[in-house]
């Protein structure tokens, strides 16, 4: 597996090695000791499935306390996939990064404790999958904007389907501080 760090410290791009012929193809998603020894945890203590249509945008989320890291990927389909760093005190506070993810490339996206996490679905459907270090805490998530202007995330839709929930989502300059997980 290649593994890339990207401009944002903690989060990582990896690319599994796939091995295919005319029968398809076989790739490793997860080996707790390579993973580790490339800066992931040793642990995941839960699996998630996300199936959703195209313009769907699922998050910004986040926990605190009980942070949540992800080890995203897409099985069928794209997304747009986005990261942001919602840690007191990091010296990226509010800065994101955004990757598109496909069934195609197979690549993963480590999104480590203290961001906020959303993908939107730019293909027709997206089998979303996702290893966390944390279980979920659904009185400790929170959900940041998705349009929060000063994050300047550039969606490749500006009229997404969205949950009650994220329609209600706050600015990031509008969370206490005391909901923010700390560097």
């Amino acid at each position: 597996m290649d593994v890339r760090d990207v401009d944002i410290p903690g989060l990582k791009v990896i690319q599994p090695k796939i091995f295919g012929d005319e029968r398809g193809f076989f790739l490793e998603t997860y080996n707790s000791q390579r993973y580790h020894q490339a800066g992931l945890p040793a642990t995941f203590v839960q699996d998630n499935v996300s199936f959703s249509c195209r313009g769907t945008l699922r998050g910004l989320h986040f926990q605190n306390p009980c942070t949540q890291g992800k080890l995203v990927m897409v099985l069928q389909g794209e997304v747009y996939d986005v990261a942001v760093d919602v840690r007191l005190g990091s010296p990226t506070f509010g800065k994101s990064f955004a990757i598109y993810l496909s069934s195609k490339t197979k690549q993963q996206f480590w999104v480590p404790a203290g961001f906020a996490h959303g993908f939107m679905v730019t293909s027709d459907a997206a089998l979303f999958v996702y290893k966390c270090d944390a279980l979920y805490s659904p009185q400790n998530e929170f959900s940041l904007a998705w349009d929060d202007p000063d994050l300047g995330i550039d969606w490749p839709d500006l009229k997404p389907i969205l949950s009650a929930k994220d329609s209600n989502a706050r600015r990031l300059r509008d969370f206490p501080e005391s909901q923010l997980p700390v560097y």
